[in-house]
């Protein structure tokens, strides 16, 4: 089996803190495309339109590592392009992204409610990623791991790609311990500290993540800090990480996070109010660091405005 070769370096630069797509074209065994053209209308015509494509064709934004690339050139397996992709419209999350700590390897960023970690979906360049990458002239940083976009508080960078590994090792073996503060309702009924254990699923497509029969893979513990005027103030330490864990198991105990818009009940017209965020933050982040075996302890300095 012949081993691929390391794909060169783009070309083209970032555009607002967002990499170009790189496009490796593919093996064609029955000979199906005579040029770049008829490739690049059969892989991105349903998506964009036959259109679209020959006018970027023309424009010369499919770029190879010689500029750009004609249509009717030969095509070539194994040849890399480049291209820039539209990005879509994004109304602007009005709050400004932290940084906590920052050195040759790391960058932790106090990230505010409403923003996405990374690229994805219709959120790209309001990312918390394309921020940073823009605001601090790091072009190469990258999310060791993912907070959800409606949670405020700390995300983990790696300013050089070759050290990512190591940190996301980190996450994937639960050697980071995270704690987190929420305002939900206060129920006296509600006995706590309290471990919760379930079977969550989520579908692709679908807003809301459930819980299911079957073998637990999600265990998060809530404790109850204070409480006034019918609310509380929770710490919850996540022992897993599935998608909206803390979310889905704080509703299972009938005290639903203070203005989320899935749980108990979704949102239907996908409204967001940036005055009314979810009231959960990602208060700190503990782990040994793989290069030098230092205990490293970040705490947000950002606050929940849901119980004053």
């Amino acid at each position: 089996m012949r081993r691929r070769s390391k794909a060169p370096s783009s070309p083209l630069p970032q555009r607002n803190g967002i990499d170009p797509v790189r496009v490796r074209l593919p093996e064609d065994p029955e000979g199906v495309w005579g040029t770049v053209r008829e490739h690049l209308l059969d892989r991105y015509a349903g998506a964009i339109g036959a259109g679209q494509v020959e006018d970027m064709l023309r424009s010369g934004r499919f770029v190879g590592t010689d500029g750009p690339v004609r249509g009717d050139e030969p095509y070539a397996v194994g040849r890399y392009l480049w291209f820039h992709r539209d990005f879509p419209a994004e109304v602007p999350v009005p709050f400004g992204i932290g940084v906590v700590y920052r050195d040759e390897r790391i960058l932790v960023a106090d990230k505010p409610h409403f923003l996405a970690t990374m690229p994805r979906g219709r959120h790209v360049t309001e990312t918390a990623m394309a921020r940073l990458r823009r605001e601090l002239g790091l072009p190469r940083l990258q999310p060791a791991h993912r907070l959800d976009r409606l949670t405020a508080g700390l995300v983990l960078f790696v300013v050089r790609e070759e050290d990512r590994g190591a940190y996301q090792t980190l996450f994937r073996d639960r050697l980071v311990r995270k704690e987190y503060e929420a305002v939900a309702p206060y129920d006296p009924a509600v006995e706590l500290p309290v471990t919760v254990r379930s079977r969550i699923e989520k579908e692709r497509g679908v807003m809301a993540a459930r819980e299911v029969p079957g073998e637990p893979n999600s265990e998060s513990r809530v404790e109850l800090l204070r409480h006034a005027a019918g609310l509380g103030w929770y710490r919850l330490v996540p022992v897993t990480g599935r998608t909206h864990q803390l979310r889905v198991h704080m509703n299972a105990l009938g005290l639903p996070i203070l203005n989320d818009p899935v749980y108990p009940v979704v949102r239907e017209d996908g409204s967001e109010d940036f005055a009314r965020p979810l009231q959960l933050l990602a208060r700190t982040l503990e782990f040994t660091d793989p290069f030098t075996g230092d205990a490293r302890r970040f705490e947000s300095r950002l606050a929940l405005s849901g119980l004053d």
